[in-house]
């Protein structure tokens, strides 16, 4: 038996609500259910699961995540093009969540942490023709996203969102 793809994730956070405005706005994800101060459910656009992200409160007080320690780095989100992943760019600075950037070769990536300091990443993959070959060991550099718009454009859909290997 091998697993597919992730369905969903679920975080705690310290407030339901702050958090799922944080999502919602930021993010584009929509709420399927919410329970007011316990929980929250959240779905991408188009997604075909329940849902995507599941939110549950553990109170104002609850200590955040601290780097380095075992458990979860980050949750990865994929956008389908060049242009979304600069709105979300601009976006993120805007809210002060923008927390680094990279250049991983096969996606173009930015770093983002919510209200309560967990950390997301929001990528946008490159077309698969332009992967580098098995020889790349170094994968991870700076990412230059106006190099990258100047090279595939704003709107070429890749990924997930292409529905193929793209």
């Amino acid at each position: 038996m091998a697993v597919r793809r992730l369905n969903h994730a679920v975080l705690y956070v310290r407030d339901v609500a702050r958090s799922v405005a944080f999502y919602t706005e930021a993010l584009g994800l929509t709420v399927d259910v919410e329970i007011p101060g316990r929980a929250a459910f959240l779905s991408a656009p188009g997604s075909l699961n329940d849902h995507d992200l599941g939110l549950f409160a553990v109170g104002p007080d609850a200590p955040g995540p601290e780097a380095g320690r075992v458990g979860l780095y980050h949750l990865a989100w994929e956008v389908g093009t060049l242009g979304e992943l600069a709105a979300t760019e601009a976006e993120l600075t805007g809210r002060g969540s923008l927390a680094g950037a990279s250049d991983h070769l096969v996606a173009k990536s930015l770093y983002g942490k919510d209200p309560d300091g967990n950390e997301f990443e929001v990528m946008w993959r490159v077309p698969r023709k332009d992967w580098p070959g098995p020889d790349q060991v170094n994968r991870l550099g700076p990412l230059d996203l106006a190099a990258a718009l100047k090279r595939w454009g704003p709107d070429l859909v890749t990924g997930a969102a292409a529905g193929s290997a793209t």
